[in-house]
């Protein structure tokens, strides 16, 4: 546990800023810089995971000592990552496959079953 004479919690001032900055990063990366959106799509990618391990060191505990001497409770840490990767796996998958966006003539359908609703109200 963090030594409680402390007053300012350095570490978590230091992880803090360091996760500002990061995300300050990406969000130009993504909004104004000239790289190509493979670049900035990795240079996010990078930020993300530098920012988890700011994360779960200077935030989750992982390294005090009164933990039981570095143990880490891996199997949750496991658990959360395979979590996350299910998350992201069925946000991509359903961002690329489950929305219909009218392409294919559903629309055009649509605006023909309006249009003949709207000749049945006014043509009697």
């Amino acid at each position: 546990m963090a030594d409680s004479k402390k007053r300012v919690p350095m570490n978590h001032v230091i992880g803090f800023i360091l996760s500002l900055v990061m995300t300050l990063v990406a969000a130009w990366a993504a909004i104004q810089s000239n790289l190509p959106v493979t670049w900035v799509i990795i240079g996010i990618m990078i930020l993300a995971l530098l920012q988890a391990g700011v994360q779960l060191f200077m935030f989750m505990h992982v390294t005090e000592a009164s933990s039981g001497n570095g143990h880490v409770p891996w199997n949750m840490m496991f658990h959360g990552f395979a979590l996350a990767g299910i998350l992201v796996a069925g946000s991509l998958f359903v961002m690329s496959f489950g929305h219909d966006h009218g392409d294919n003539g559903d629309m055009g359908d649509n605006q023909q079953h309006e249009e003949q609703q709207s000749e049945d109200h006014s043509g009697h």
